[in-house]
């Protein structure tokens, strides 16, 4: 994820010399000083609830090193200060992705993807039935490395082959370039398709090395990958059929939750569907409605 402006760096210096330097950061390449894990442990704290102790400070540096690497910076004072001003806003969202441990993998929640293949089948029979053009329009929204859009674009695949003619289009958005480069090269580790049947490795995927598969272009060709910041505007008009937002809200406070919901219910036809993670739930002023286990539906609205 790559925020809009950076922070213009400090002049280099090395850690020995460093005023913050201690014992416990002479090896190290950035300073850091118990306050300052104090101070992003409690920013962790404020917007997941998640409990970094002390034992945990050799984890936070390590995560958040890459962080200043790739921003340019050069102390976690510098990082602290890009933080808590008006252009550091996206990068609070790295900062907890960096922290907290992102499990991705394919066909996770399975729940999801058993009623995503019966939507989209009742969302096509009705289309037909009215005499449209069969259409079906998905968005993964904080799809990471791509696991997420893969797993629907096999769904879809399936789908088509029970019923051919389908205009089908995956758009899969996340905020950091590096996970939207993963999904484009379709390049995954072996242990990230355990869960995938093997049907489906068989028919989606090529072994290219003893770790390593690639999926086939079949499904590349199904989605576009762009980069999106979810709290900022969207290009997309919609409509859509069905948006995964899952474990992306959690990190969200609730006027972000109920705007956020607001957005997606906005861009949804009316009684498609919203998934969203295990452990998240949307406020009721998002007009979207609980109709299963993560699964929300929008209501027609009607006069």
């Amino acid at each position: 994820m790559t925020p809009s402006a950076l922070a213009s760096s400090e002049t280099k210096k090395s850690v020995a010399s460093h005023p913050e330097a201690t014992s416990d950061n002479q090896e190290r390449e950035f300073p850091f000083s118990d306050q300052q894990f104090k101070t992003l442990t409690k920013m962790v704290y404020d917007r997941t609830g998640i409990v970094l102790k002390d034992n945990k400070k050799n984890m936070v540096y390590g995560r958040l090193a890459r962080r200043l690497r790739k921003l340019k910076m050069y102390s976690f004072k510098e990082y602290l200060s890009y933080l808590d001003s008006p252009d550091g806003t996206s990068e609070t969202g790295m900062l907890i992705n960096a922290i907290t441990t992102n499990l991705t993998k394919f066909f996770r929640e399975s729940h999801h993807f058993k009623h995503l293949f019966t939507a989209c089948e009742e969302i096509v029979e009705a289309q037909t039935a009215r005499g449209e053009n069969r259409r079906l329009r998905l968005w993964s929204a904080g799809c990471s490395s791509g696991e997420e859009p893969y797993s629907i674009a096999i769904i879809m695949s399936e789908l088509l082959k029970r019923t051919p003619s389908i205009d089908i289009k995956i758009l899969a958005t996340d905020l950091d370039t590096g996970m939207l480069q993963t999904g484009m090269s379709g390049i995954y580790n072996k242990k990230s398709a355990e869960a995938m049947p093997d049907k489906f490795k068989k028919k989606y995927t090529q072994e290219i090395s003893e770790t390593q598969i690639k999926m086939s272009s079949e499904l590349r060709n199904l989605i576009t990958f762009k980069q999106l910041n979810l709290l900022e505007q969207w290009p997309m008009k919609g409509p859509f059929d069905i948006i995964f937002c899952r474990n992306v809200m959690i990190y969200f406070d609730q006027p972000t939750k109920v705007s956020l919901g607001k957005r997606y219910a906005e861009l949804l036809r009316p009684d498609s569907w919203l998934y969203i993670g295990h452990s998240e739930s949307l406020p009721d002023e998002t007009n979207l409605k609980l109709i299963g286990k993560t699964i929300y539906q929008r209501q027609d609205r009607r006069g």
